[in-house]
């Protein structure tokens, strides 16, 4: 993996852990353009493999290609993963992310907004309503790789996760506003769905604050 190298005994804070995941993002995001630009195309997995630089995979036979790719995939960013995990109040870990209140606000917000499809279908073809479900679901998903772990080493990961969530739950905020303006909802449907996305981000901001006690009680600098 070429760019930001995870060193296993420096810890990386907030800043650091933010420009890696960015690193991973482009590096995933390039992958599936390419996948569907050459999907149709003869050699597509030579294509695919020269362009993301995975050398090793340009003489690998086609049947072992897709796992060979998945295994490439983990592999760069199994850095993010397991590594982060709630510091409640600063006193230790919960059994999962599943049972932490933060994570279980979030996915009932995905819940009511599934709901709210449900009863309204043509919200399924509007960019704010599109908008708002993808985020929301964006924010569960973040929240879920911040709290994964009981390991709380990395605190900066779990900080630059804490903060991509918070992205996902503003950018909801706005579809919601816009889906008001448009009379796509109701007010009393944009004031329930306002005071979930309220919860959810005030639970993340909360968290990070706690976090970045925890950073500065043992590291005395951001």
């Amino acid at each position: 993996m070429s760019g930001y190298e995870h060193e296993p005994d420096r810890v990386w804070d907030e800043y650091e852990w933010e420009r890696f995941l960015q690193q991973q993002d482009h590096k995933t995001e390039k992958y599936m353009e390419l996948l569907e630009k050459y999907l149709d195309h003869p050699d597509r997995d030579q294509i695919i493999a020269r362009e993301m630089g995975w050398t090793q995979l340009l003489s690998g036979d086609g049947d072992a290609w897709s796992d060979e790719v998945d295994a490439m995939l983990a592999e760069e960013s199994s850095a993010t993963q397991g590594e982060s995990g709630p510091f409640e109040n600063g006193t230790g870990a919960v059994d999962g992310f599943e049972d932490h209140t933060l994570y279980r606000a979030a996915f009932a917000l995905t819940v009511w907004i599934d709901q709210l499809f449900d009863e309204h279908a043509a919200l399924q073809n509007e960019p704010a309503a599109v908008k708002l479900a993808t985020h929301s679901a964006l924010a569960s998903a973040k929240l879920a790789a911040a709290l994964s772990d009981d390991d709380v080493d990395e605190i900066g990961m779990t900080i630059a996760y804490l903060k991509r969530a918070l992205k996902a739950i503003t950018v909801s905020m706005e579809a919601g506003a816009q889906l008001l303006a448009a009379q796509l909802i109701t007010a009393r449907q944009h004031s329930v769905l306002q005071q979930r996305l309220f919860e959810v981000r005030d639970g993340i901001i909360t968290l990070m604050g706690q976090y970045r006690g925890e950073w500065l009680r043992r590291f005395g600098s951001l």
